[in-house]
């Protein structure tokens, strides 16, 4: 059966970890597209309540349901507040998440427990769930995972295994919702370094403040390519070309990167600005939340051009196969002028065929005659001069 999925305009969306970074810009513009509802969960009770009523203000339906995604319970009531509001739901993101820095010898097990229930299974529970209702009427489950589900980052390894977790996951369930026919679609969602509070939320064991890694992308180009993904069928959308070709070359020279990590992976994962404490550590608990940025400077980048690429993928192909010929053109130009050239100088200057041309030779008395080599007899006319005496 194929893939059934609305139009954007006439869904209701249910959104996790929605009350700050990724998470609130994607509730921002899925309102913006005016979406038929907003189902917004996350543990910030106060924070989320205030978003849902800035968006409702602003035309969409939106209401706060807070949650845990580490308890299924939570989860299931999510789904049925959207069931009872708006008789169903049409898209799942599974956007909430944790994350915490250190050594892994630094990182206690019950800690790495708690952020696989949430990134993990937090995943898991709330794409069955969202399935199990999907399953019938159609729609798009959506799971962000990240770039590092490609390439495990150094002092993130808890962090880095989830998300490899969470791709294994998310490749087996669209392969079985396939199989069983389902007219569901099912998108792995993974951004690169995005500028969220995802680092000052983070539980930190290192001895600095903790970053991610340069270049950083506005956490809307993350819900874009999540907007996007509702309406349109993708197996996988990444979100920026540097966190990409970090995977792309762990696959080639893996120990080539191992060592560039090695060599870089403290001071790009550390900066020396003061963060906000009042949002430090939330993976046991929530903490201050309404935030799409962090409030680290620099300007995070505003477009990405891979993400483009792959919502437009015949365009780009079009694109990359007319450069080509553009550029395959001009290489081919000066090569045919010359060879114009070389042709147009034979042609100027042919080689004859060949032809005996006549010698002279000097004759026993003097006089020049004209001869055509040994063994010629020549035609004498009857009169060729006056006689010569004899001596």
């Amino acid at each position: 059966m194929p893939v059934r999925q609305k139009p954007v305009e006439e869904q209701v969306v249910v959104i996790t970890g929605a009350s700050s970074g990724i998470g609130l810009a994607t509730a921002h513009l899925f309102a913006e597209r005016g979406v038929k509802g907003l189902v917004l969960a996350s543990r910030s009770e106060e924070d989320l309540r205030k978003v849902a009523d800035d968006l409702s203000r602003n035309g969409t339906r939106a209401i706060a349901v807070p949650a845990d995604v580490s308890k299924r319970e939570d989860l299931e009531r999510i789904a049925r507040t959207a069931i009872e509001t708006f008789g169903g739901f049409d898209t799942w993101v599974n956007d909430a998440a944790v994350a915490m820095y250190g050594a892994l010898d630094k990182v206690p097990i019950e800690d790495q427990r708690q952020l696989f229930d949430v990134n993990y299974w937090g995943v898991v529970n709330g794409s069955l769930i969202a399935a199990d209702h999907l399953r019938h009427r159609g729609g798009t489950i959506i799971n962000v995972g990240s770039v590092l589900s490609e390439r495990t980052m150094m002092l993130q390894a808890p962090y880095s295994a989830s998300k490899h977790a969470v791709k294994a996951f998310t490749d087996g369930l669209r392969m079985e919702l396939e199989n069983q026919g389902a007219p569901v679609s099912v998108t792995l969602i993974k951004p690169s370094s995005i500028d969220t509070p995802y680092v000052e939320h983070a539980r930190n064991y290192l001895d600095k403040e903790p970053a991610v890694p340069p270049p950083t992308y506005d956490p809307h180009l993350v819900a874009k390519a999540i907007v996007f993904a509702a309406g349109h069928k993708r197996r996988e959308l990444t979100i920026g070309f540097g966190g990409w070709v970090i995977g792309a070359m762990g696959k080639v020279a893996p120990r080539m990167v191992d060592k560039a990590m090695e060599w870089t992976g403290y001071s790009a994962q550390t900066t020396s600005e003061r963060e906000r404490p009042e949002m430090r550590d939330n993976l046991y608990r929530s903490r201050r939340d309404g935030d799409m940025y962090s409030s680290l400077q620099g300007e995070p980048r505003k477009t990405s051009f891979l993400l483009e690429a792959q919502i437009h993928p015949f365009f780009t192909a079009a694109l990359i196969a007319g450069l080509g010929a553009a550029f395959a053109a001009l290489m081919i130009a000066p090569r045919g002028r010359n060879q114009h050239r070389r042709q147009d100088r034979s042609y100027r200057r042919p080689i004859p065929p060949y032809q005996p041309q006549p010698v002279t030779r000097r004759t026993g008395n003097g006089h020049d005659k004209r001869s055509f080599g040994p063994g010629h007899v020549s035609q004498r006319s009857g009169y060729e001069g006056r006689p010569q005496p004899r001596h």
